[in-house]
This record gives C-alpha cells, sequence and structure tokens, in this order.
C-alpha cells in the first residue's frame, strides 16, 4: 500500500515544539564563528564555499602543497547549508547509484565503482589522519521494498549488482523483517561497507579545523559577490574586502551560482528532515536494526533514515520541493505539510514509535542537475574550475569532487579529467515558466507512478529517453 498523503492527529502531535534548527547544527560544540574578510587579500587558491566540497578543495590541495596559499570564503558558517543538513550518509557511489550510473556511465561503471571505493577508502584514511571525529559507522545500507512493485524492482537492481560484481544480499519478507522490524518491509537488498553513516556537521567542522591546522584561511560571514579577471588571476569581491588569486575553485553547489551558465545545469530542490528524541530502551529494542545500517525505500519518491548515535530515528525525504525562478532562502526550510506527512510516514514505518516525540524538523536545497550527479567545468581560462549538482549524495562524492577540480585547476589530463562522467554534462534545465510546469508534473507523474504499481507514464517515458530527472 502507498505510503498516506494526508497525517493522523498523533503525527501531528509528535511535531509539537520541535526545533527548526537542524539536529546536527544544534550542538553545544558547534565551533564560533570565524571572522570575515576585511580587505584585500592575495593567494595561491581561492574557495568559494566551506561545505563539504570546497573543505576538501582546501584540505587536499595543502596536503599536496604545503606551500600553497589557500583561502576558503563562507557566506555563512562552516558547514550550515547542505553540509550540515543531510542524514549523513556517506556513500561510496559517485552516481548517485548504481542503476543512474548504469544509465548515464555504462562503459566506465566499473572504473567509476572502483574509484568509489578507493575514496571512501581515502576519505576514511585522511579522517583518521587528521583527527577527524564525525562518527563514521561503515555499518552498509538497506534498500527496503515498501509496495509489492517494489520487490521485482529490487530484484533487478539485485541482477544489475551482480552483474557488476557488487556484494549484495538478498532478504525476503521474513529476514528483513528480522532484521529491522517494519510491518511494510516486503524485502530488502543489504550491501555492506558501501556506505558509512556519519555526524554531518562534525565531519564538516572538523574538516575545518584540519584545514585552519595546514594554514588555510577561512573567512565566515563573507559572501562572493562577484568574479574578475585579474592579471594573469581571479579577483574575488565581497561587500568588506575582494581576494585575488590565481586560481579559483567554485564549490556553491545549490547558491545562486556566480557563473550565469550554471543557472541553466542546477536547480535547488528542497527536501525535509525529522529527529525524534532518543528512543527509550524498550521501543529502541522493539525495532531490531542491530546493524544500525542506513535504510532507504524503493519508491519513486523515497524515504532515507537512519540511527544516530544517541538512539535517534532521523527520517528524511519523500517530497522534493521546487520554488518557481529557483527559489531560494532560509524561508524555505520550513514547510509544515511536508513535515506532518513525513511524521506520518515515520509511524507508517514504525507503528513502535506512536507517542515518541520529534525534537527537530529541519530543511535544506539540494542542487540537483538533471543526471542526479556531479558535473565539472572551467571558466576563465581554466583559472576556475567548479563542481556541482550532487543531488543529495554528495557526503562521500565530494571529496572525489574536489579532487577533479585541483587536477582541472593544474591543467593536467589525468585519469580523473579523462572520464567521460567528467568531461560531459547534464542536459540544462529549460527556462521558466517551462521549468516549474515541468518539474511539477514530473513530481506528479512520479506520485501516480508509485500508487500504480510503478507504472511510468508517457512523460516519465519521455524524459528516460531525453537523459532528464528530478529526484526526492
Amino acid at each position: 500500500m502507498p505510503f498516506s498523503r494526508t497525517s493522523r492527529p498523533s503525527a501531528r502531535a509528535a511535531l509539537d515544539g520541535a526545533s527548526p534548527v537542524p539536529l546536527w547544527l544544534d550542538s553545544a560544540d558547534r565551533p564560533d564563528a570565524g571572522p570575515p574578510l576585511e580587505g584585500h587579500l592575495q593567494a595561491d587558491l581561492a574557495v568559494v564555499g566551506a561545505g563539504f566540497t570546497g573543505l576538501w578543495t582546501a584540505l587536499l590541495a595543502k596536503q599536496a602543497d604545503p606551500q600553497r596559499d589557500v583561502v576558503v570564503l563562507e557566506a555563512g558558517r562552516v558547514g550550515h547549508a547542505a553540509s550540515g543538513r543531510n542524514g549523513g550518509f556517506c556513500s561510496a557511489s559517485l552516481t548517485h547509484g548504481l542503476v543512474n550510473g548504469a544509465e548515464r556511465f555504462g562503459a566506465e561503471l566499473p572504473q567509476l565503482l572502483e574509484l568509489g571505493r578507493e575514496n571512501l577508502a581515502g576519505l576514511r584514511a585522511d579522517l583518521t589522519d587528521h583527527g577527524v571525529d564525525c562518527g563514521f559507522e561503515p555499518v552498509g545500507d538497506l534498500v527496503v521494498a515498501t509496495d509489492p512493485h517494489h520487490v521485482d524492482e529490487l530484484q533487478e537492481l539485485r541482477t544489475l549488482a551482480e552483474r557488476y560484481g557488487e556484494p549484495v544480499r538478498w532478504l525476503d519478507q521474513d529476514a528483513v523483517r528480522a532484521q529491522v522490524a517494519s510491518p511494510r518491509y516486503l524485502a530488502g537488498l543489504e550491501t555492506d561497507g558501501e556506505t558509512a553513516l556519519v555526524d554531518p556537521a562534525r565531519l564538516a567542522w572538523g574538516l575545518a579545523a584540519a584545514c585552519r591546522r595546514l594554514g588555510v584561511r577561512i573567512a565566515e560571514g563573507t559572501a562572493v559577490t562577484g568574479l574578475a579577471r585579474d592579471g594573469a588571476g581571479v579577483r574575488l569581491s565581497t561587500a568588506s574586502g575582494a581576494v585575488t588569486a590565481g586560481s579559483v575553485a567554485l564549490a556553491t553547489n545549490a547558491f545562486p551560482p556566480l557563473l550565469r551558465r550554471l543557472r541553466h545545469y542546477v536547480v535547488p530542490v528542497y527536501d525535509y528532515v525529522l529527529a525524534t528524541e532518543p528512543l527509550a530502551p524498550d521501543v529502541r529494542r522493539s525495532l531490531g536494526w542491530a546493524g544500525r545500517q542506513g535504510i532507504s525505500d524503493a519508491g519513486n519518491q523515497f524515504h532515507y533514515y537512519r540511527l544516530t548515535a544517541d538512539d535517534r530515528v532521523v527520517f528524511g525525504g519523500y517530497d522534493a520541493v521546487y520554488h518557481r525562478g529557483n527559489g531560494f532562502g532560509a524561508e524555505l526550510e520550513q514547510r509544515p505539510e511536508s513535515f506532518e506527512l513525513l511524521a506520518e510516514h515515520l509511524l507508517e514505518t514504525f507503528p513502535q514509535l506512536e507517542g515518541t516525540r520529534i525534537t527537530h524538523a529541519w530543511g535544506g536545497a539540494i542542487d540537483t542537475c538533471a543526471r542526479f550527479s556531479a558535473f565539472w567545468g572551467t571558466a576563465f581560462g581554466g583559472r576556475l574550475a567548479y563542481v556541482a549538482g550532487y543531488t543529495g549524495l554528495g557526503v562521500g562524492a565530494s571529496r572525489f569532487g574536489a579532487r577533479v577540480v585541483l587536477d582541472l585547476l593544474g591543467g593536467r589530463t589525468t585519469d580523473l579529467t579523462a572520464l567521460d562522467m567528467v568531461r560531459s554534462r547534464p542536459l540544462p534545465f529549460p527556462p521558466e515558466p517551462l521549468r516549474s510546469i515541468g518539474i511539477d508534473l514530473t513530481r506528479w507523474s512520479f506520485d501516480r507512478a508509485d500508487r500504480h504499481g510503478g507504472h511510468r507514464n508517457l512523460w516519465l517515458r519521455a524524459l528516460d529517453r531525453l537523459g532528464m530527472g528530478f529526484d526526492s
């Protein structure tokens, strides 16, 4: 049975008093904001954005060349945007999952899978080397069927995984419910080692601290307002100063882009998340979930959920809301109707949580592109490189994205820059009002497919042929 479109009174009541601050950022350990840029700086490398991509870029640049002068400019605070608002699923996938990778990069998917595993291993090693404590848990992931047609889809995914040598385990209804006690589960597909869970805010804070220890200057509260050529470099203007740098890494993701061309390729899509109070011991035991895997369901409009270190359930996804004209801003991070729907779906998934309070309810923008995975490019004669479009699976892939950006800035042809995934780019989104009409029609079609046995209508089949998509 599809998930409900309306919420019961107890689901709405569970949200009473929920904080709008993301769980991860609502911490007494959150570092104080650093000072903004004042005056004019010179640097070898300027990085715009202190989320995962920007911080990895700065850290890897300093690791490769300790003498390189690196400055990071952040409009808000370190990790305050998508990097501090996501579910903390750190995946080895660089292509937003196996199916998407096979559809779009089939010829080089074996190489991308290996690069993804290497990237996750390198990420873990970097965290150890730099003393970044973000609760890294290599628990694997579990994709569950919650409607009958999902069972066939998971079998297809199993076949695809086995074709590419990916280790997966099939769980029938009894086996999956023995692992995690949900009456909705009809089957599951489990992997080990391909996904870790992290506290995303602590990851961002730890990366920033590691950067600073290596000599990276990070200016918070410093929005870049313009880019311009400046001799052999690029000048980045801000309200209180400027930076002239030999090269620039643009890591702004869902934020309104400084390069006009990116407006055609990235749309900000708002995703919403809940976190419960720490579960009472008897309630925690009733869920099973001994493996603590990250879980997602197999719908087009899917949920993702996990346990935290103090045994809260973080539950998000399903709604993917686009606001006309690439609407973006803090006022869009609260959406009561999405929170109520998520609270209902949480209780449908785990009836054992009836009466459990939801303490945090927040939203944030995902940098969505038409191919669901990151793309790269350069500007200013190669002096600037960018990566964007992770579409919600960037916690791990951001490190790989940063490596490619640095290779592009170095002007080198490497194994990474030679990838078709790196050299190609997604199809652009149409201009408004066609953009909003198309996205709304896609969301409606996904919902209809989820409620009609997975049948994809003419619109979705046309998008499939064009290689365009839109995801929750």
